[in-house]
């Protein structure tokens, strides 16, 4: 990236100078680089200072802030300032605002109240991100171009009569005519055959349960419509300033699914993300973990940016917890760990006014004499000692399927059980391995298979003819491929695949659903075998063919003497089928057998609440141990010990505590 920090890890966070009178901006940058500041986003949310009429431009201000912060040695990632239009454009263009799913229009008076599909929205948009391109292109502080912010956050999906017009082209373009997107959405299911394209709206809330396919269908035109408004910018940006990266801040955080990044990446020069640890989760940090991994492969495996995450507490949770001594620089660390070149925050100080005047910051209102303040510096110097890691990747042998459209035909209505949400398998399975030391690569349903020794395949309902005829060809090429239960059942139109249940499934792994027979919400199923313990959430009648072994077996409830692990032998490798939901020691039990048969290796021994992640590149190879317990880790390795500066035989981390070990 032009100008970028490449001495450390880049060290930053959103500058909103904006907020505050400009006496204020020297002391900010004397205070950002006591913190170890390398770069501030600038620019996310000044629309309505930069444009405070229709084509009336303000940039002084703007030009200023930028001098001050080249003049510190500071990276400027400038905001094309378009995630929320200022209020005279939503009062000039009414029809511009979103609408919910009953039909309300969103009122302005927060933030995002745009149309995904407005035109008249794009408009305004490019030209001033046109005048900003311009203007700043030749900036010596301009490093990397951050358009919008936070796609879908707020303004998603929307069910406006311009998102039904959109809808309809959109469908055309997908489907060419009525007959094929008739067969594709089942409509002679409930008389739903249509005969102009006119007749078709948005899946408004309706009688009952709407058409899935047109659900489906749906939140793939709206992640569409979003990147469309994404490239018109990133258009205008390649045209006037051309050789700037450009990126866009996605949200890898669980709860977080509106949009399929998978169709993005190749819009943005390089991934960036937000990720906020959510308190309510029974592991948050696992969760970390999982979000950090899936944004490297999102990535494809090459280094990231952390756009945003929080020094302490957020705002927006329903109990707003502070972070632990510690914990700031556990959770920066499990970024960098897990492949991120960048650490970034919401803010650099913390607003006096307005929905988020509790939103922790780099500069609390505690001052410079707070522990918050403490830490932000300490992280820094931690940034600043670990440069010799930049561009080297994350060493990972296993593979974890994860498919944004298979959880939104997953989590659907009108399925054997609504207990069953996509991602929870995924996150049980990620956070085994996380537990054994065993890094995971978190990749789409397109990803090139063959250099994994592992592949995890849990809950995939939707999975497209490629997808399977790759997982199949990872086992005969000699990978351990563990699919579950409920993979497999659907296509691309949420159709059943073919005859019985999951048919490619049961081809390859010999267990064939014979009947689905999900649990009740408390209900628990008794185990035998590998998986001793229980399991929960789900149970089915299988059919074991000949040539597969069975591991594991219901011992109690309906389902009682039947299989719920086997394992086939396929090619050089093998095909192993999970027909329940184990419990930890279960699944931990079931992937320490996976990875001794591919011949997985934990990246060091450690024990529990240990967390170790190795980043490699030709240069050498780097040990990341970020310890959760609260006993020392004692870690048979040795090398040069980065945070410490330290030389050591035999690597022992406190309670709480971080090593960077360069590898002897």
């Amino acid at each position: 990236m032009r100008n970028w920090p490449a001495d450390g890890i880049a060290l930053g966070a959103d500058y909103n100078p904006e907020q505050w009178p400009e006496e204020v901006w020297v002391d900010d940058v004397a205070r950002m680089q006591e913190a170890g500041v390398t770069f501030a986003t600038v620019g996310v949310f000044s629309w309505s200072l930069l444009e405070p009429s229709p084509g009336v431009y303000t940039f002084d201000w703007l030009d200023r802030v930028l001098d001050l912060l080249n003049a510190g040695g500071i990276a400027v990632d400038l905001a094309t300032a378009t995630a929320s239009p200022p209020p005279w454009f939503s009062h000039a263009h009414p029809g511009t605002l979103p609408v919910d799913h009953s039909g309300r229009t969103l009122w302005p008076g927060s933030r995002q109240s745009w149309c995904p599909s407005s035109t008249v929205f794009t408009e305004a948009a490019t030209g001033l991100t046109e005048q900003m391109a311009r203007r700043y292109h030749d900036h010596p502080a301009l490093a990397l171009w951050h358009v919008s912010n936070e796609y879908a956050c707020h303004n998603a999906p929307c069910y406006c009569d311009t998102c039904a017009g959109a809808f309809r082209t959109w469908l055309d373009k997908r489907y060419g005519d009525l007959d094929t997107l008739n067969a594709a959405w089942g409509t002679a299911f409930w008389s739903q055959r249509y005969t102009d394209l006119a007749q078709v709206l948005p899946p408004r809330i309706s009688t009952a349960h709407s058409n899935p396919t047109q659900e489906l269908d749906y939140r793939r035109f709206t992640s569409d419509a979003l990147l469309a408004q994404h490239q018109a910018e990133l258009s205008v940006l390649r045209v006037h300033s051309p050789g700037v990266p450009v990126t866009t801040n996605f949200m890898t955080l669980d709860h977080f699914r509106h949009l399929d990044y998978t169709e993005w990446t190749g819009s943005v020069d390089v991934v960036s993300t937000d990720h906020y640890v959510c308190g309510d989760l029974t592991d948050p940090e696992a969760e970390l973990s999982f979000a950090a991994d899936l944004t490297r492969g999102l990535a494809g495996g090459a280094p990231w940016l952390l756009m945003e995450h929080s020094t302490s507490a957020v705002n927006w949770q329903p109990v707003n917890r502070a972070k632990t001594p510690g914990q700031l620089l556990r959770h920066s660390l499990t970024h960098v760990a897990r492949g991120a070149d960048t650490l970034g925050f919401f803010q650099w100080r913390q607003s006096r006014a307005g929905a988020e005047k509790f939103h922790s910051a780099m500069l609390p209102h505690a001052g410079t004499g707070s522990k918050v303040w403490r830490d932000v510096v300490a992280l820094g110097r931690a940034a600043a000692a670990l440069g010799e890691v930049l561009g080297s990747r994350v060493e990972a042998d296993v593979a974890l399927l994860w498919d944004y459209q298979s959880g939104w035909a997953l989590n659907a209505p009108s399925h054997p059980s609504s207990q069953v949400e996509y991602g929870e398998v995924a996150h049980d399975l990620h956070a085994a391995l996380r537990r054994a030391g065993v890094t995971v690569d978190v990749v789409g349903p397109r990803t090139d298979l063959s250099g994994y020794r592992v592949v995890l395949v849990p809950t995939l309902y939707l999975a497209s003819d490629e997808t399977l005829v790759a997982v199949a060809a990872a086992a005969r090429a000699g990978a351990q491929v563990l699919l579950t239960y409920f993979s497999g059942v659907v296509d691309a139109h949420d159709h059943l695949r073919g005859d019985g249940w999951s048919p490619e499934v049961a081809a390859l792994t010999g267990a064939r659903t014979a009947e689905h027979a999900p649990l009740p919400a408390q209900a628990r199923v008794a185990l035998d075998g590998l998986l001793t313990g229980s399991a929960t959430r789900w149970s089915e009648w299988v059919d074991v063919e000949h040539g597969t072994e069975v591991l594991s077996r219901a011992t109690d409830g309906d389902t009682s003497g039947q299989a719920v692990l086997t394992r086939r032998p396929v090619g050089s490798g093998a095909a192993w089928y999970l027909a329940t939901r184990p419990d930890a020691a279960g699944l931990d039990a079931l992937l320490a057998r996976v990875c001794a048969d591919a011949g997985v290796s934990p990246a060091a021994e450690v024990g529990p609440g240990v967390e170790v992640v190795r980043r490699r590149s030709e240069l050498g190879s780097w040990l990341f141990v970020i310890n959760h317990a609260d006993v020392a880790a004692e870690v048979p390795a040795s090398g040069h010990e980065l945070l410490s500066g330290a030389d050591v035989d035999h690597l022992s981390v406190p309670a709480g505590g971080v090593a960077v070990l360069r590898e002897a």
